[in-house]
């Protein structure tokens, strides 16, 4: 089993468009070095009656979104696992491509892969803003991540341990 190393890196904002500010940062860094499929970020929004919606996303084609066909990765395996009934456009995301079983086995592995006490951590940390920024990227890109999150109050991160090969063969399963 090769388990590969990520970094998880949230960012909580006062505004939706703060956080799409850096969303797009974090898109042109790993633009710049060549590595646009090495990385999944959600920018995540709460709602004035409490829920959660993810407003804009990116996921690796090459991992788990590229098996899908629905562009769904880790970032967002990760809001689910914090957030089990947010909203992606304008459904739930069970009702999205794949549906529950993917989002499932998804949300599964971006838990699996941190402490509970970690995943507890960054949910009370999305929780404290109106909206959110969470990016799964490369351990060697973190620094720079890190400090592309610069309209952020606050930022946390964490290591999120993942067997990539293990995700696609669940998300094929999840799909077949």
């Amino acid at each position: 089993m090769a388990v590969d190393m990520f970094m998880v890196y949230v960012g909580v904002y006062p505004t939706v468009a703060q956080a799409e500010a850096d969303y797009d940062v974090v898109k042109e860094l790993h633009r710049k070095a060549d590595l646009i499929d090495a990385y999944d970020a959600a920018v995540v929004e709460r709602r004035a009656d409490g829920k959660s919606k993810i407003v804009k996303r990116h996921e690796t084609p090459t991992r788990v979104g590229g098996v899908l066909g629905g562009g769904l990765g880790l970032a967002t395996g990760l809001v689910v696992a914090l957030f089990p009934f947010a909203a992606i456009g304008g459904g739930l995301l069970a009702a999205t491509t794949g549906g529950g079983a993917v989002l499932g086995a998804l949300a599964g592995h971006a838990a699996a892969g941190m402490s509970r006490s970690d995943l507890k951590e960054l949910g009370e940390h999305l929780d404290e803003g109106q909206a959110g920024l969470v990016v799964v990227a490369v351990a060697d890109m973190g620094a720079k991540v890190e400090r592309a999150l610069k309209n952020a109050e606050k930022v946390e991160s964490r290591e999120l341990r993942a067997d990539t090969a293990e995700i696609e063969q669940d998300a094929k399963a999840a799909t077949a």
